[in-house]
């Protein structure tokens, strides 16, 4: 769990830590769609996910990470904090593309990356939180309630 758990933080801080600061530098470092590809609307709603990934889901991965790592009890409910967070992002971003096309002015003809990227996230985020869920079981915890 820890490598793509990683390396997703890295892009994260990458990706949206940088646009949610300059979203026209994330456009020009092409982590970001330009409105005229998306339309103003369209970067509104990526703007929020990159401050919401700064402002929560980076800190949260990052302790998360951590404490997993270091098998303190705080961990275990950070981690599963974040996964649950990795399992969300994705599949709202998906549904967002698919509902917006044929809207006015969305002009975003190669969805193919987000296709390849998102479900592995949502993948690993699932996977995540089953190993997470096995590793309590394991520790005697009563994960029913």
């Amino acid at each position: 769990m820890q490598i793509p758990g990683w390396l997703l933080l890295l892009y994260l801080v990458w990706a949206q830590g940088v646009a949610a600061f300059d979203y026209e530098l994330g456009v020009s470092m092409g982590t970001q769609e330009p409105a005229e590809m998306v339309t103003e609307v369209g970067t509104a709603f990526w703007y929020g996910f990159a401050l919401g990934d700064l402002l929560t889901y980076i800190p949260i991965l990052l302790l998360g990470l951590i404490g997993h790592l270091r098998g303190r009890p705080w961990g275990r409910i950070t981690i599963a904090a974040a996964l649950g967070i990795t399992v969300y992002w994705p599949i709202v971003c998906l549904a967002a593309m698919v509902d917006a096309r044929g809207a006015a002015g969305w002009n975003f003809h190669n969805e193919a990356p987000f296709w390849i990227v998102l479900p592995l996230v949502l993948a690993w985020g699932i996977w995540g939180l089953i190993v997470v869920v096995k590793e309590a079981q394991e520790d005697g915890a009563d994960v029913r309630r």
